[in-house]
């Protein structure tokens, strides 16, 4: 059996102190959103309190699905790996960065710099998609993270990226196929939040398979599916892993997925945080989609 555990949207907190010439263009919209409210919507006692809750079940590997950052500064990047190291080994975790992560042109260099360990495959080689296998499990890893005007989340992959990814399915294709990826991968939200090229993303997985897709973006407990030649395929979505939010639907939460590859069976559970600050179970179900 082999254990992954499941967390996104983090924004890691606090923000630290830009320079005027930082909040030039859609940065400064995105410092207002921090400052009016976003800052209080995420708790970094609540983060912390998942980590240990999580790392209480053992999981054999993490799964991150990004918005690790808030608006991109250049700061923002080393305190993010140093949360980072806090979920397990680089080998052991692996990160699918998110808009919030590739906030600007700017942004890049130091996403890649920074998260470079956790967005490296089994032959070292930084790039998107990676691959790492394990004990039967191959987890590869998407950037739907890009740069985008104002008032934009939207996400996209790219055609060449798609290509290395239909290629890493046929490779793996007696694996059981985990892809990590921010944006959900099927239609909804409106343009301003999408995925933009989820219908290609879908073909390819029609057409080659995979077994699980974990997602993060919505900020809430999802489970959906994508069409696979196998069956259904389970998409499943989770909330910020530091929301503390009004809606008890919404708080902190994580995934703890077990596979077994040999029955290429899949069973999960969610612990999700209280009202007094702990992390209980509230599901569990073998892994299926809905809709």
């Amino acid at each position: 059996m082999f254990r992954i555990a499941h967390l996104s949207d983090p924004h890691i907190g606090p923000l630290p102190r830009p320079r005027w010439r930082d909040l030039l263009g859609k940065r400064a919209t995105g410092y207002l959103n921090w400052r009016r409210g976003r800052s209080r919507a995420h708790d970094m006692d609540a983060l912390a309190a998942l980590v240990a809750d999580m790392r209480e079940h053992r999981p054999d590997h993490v799964a991150m699905t990004g918005d690790i950052c808030n608006i991109g500064l250049p700061a923002e990047y080393p305190l993010a790996a140093q949360w980072l190291a806090t979920l397990g080994p680089p080998k052991e975790v692996s990160v699918a960065p998110g808009n919030h992560d590739a906030y600007m042109r700017s942004s890049l260099p130091h996403m890649m710099r920074d998260f470079g360990p956790w967005t490296s495959g089994d032959d070292g080689e930084q790039g998107f998609p990676f691959l790492r296998r394990r004990e039967g499990v191959a987890i590869i890893g998407l950037s739907s993270g890009v740069p985008t005007l104002p008032f934009v989340a939207a996400g996209k992959l790219g055609s060449e990226q798609l290509a290395r990814l239909a290629a890493m399915l046929r490779a793996t294709r007696d694996d059981m196929r985990v892809l990590l990826i921010h944006h959900p991968p099927v239609d909804g939200g409106g343009d301003i939040r999408n995925l933009r090229d989820h219908r290609a993303l879908a073909q390819i997985v029609r057409e080659q398979g995979a077994e699980l897709v974990l997602h993060g973006h919505s900020h809430s407990i999802s489970r959906k599916c994508l069409g696979g030649p196998r069956g259904p395929i389970p998409v499943l979505g989770i909330c910020s892993a530091s929301s503390i939010g009004r809606n008890p639907r919404r708080r902190a939460a994580y995934y703890l997925i077990d596979i077994d590859p040999s029955a290429r069976k899949m069973m999960l559970a969610v612990r999700q945080l209280d009202k007094a600050g702990q992390f209980h179970q509230v599901a569990a179900a073998a892994a299926a989609c809905v809709g």
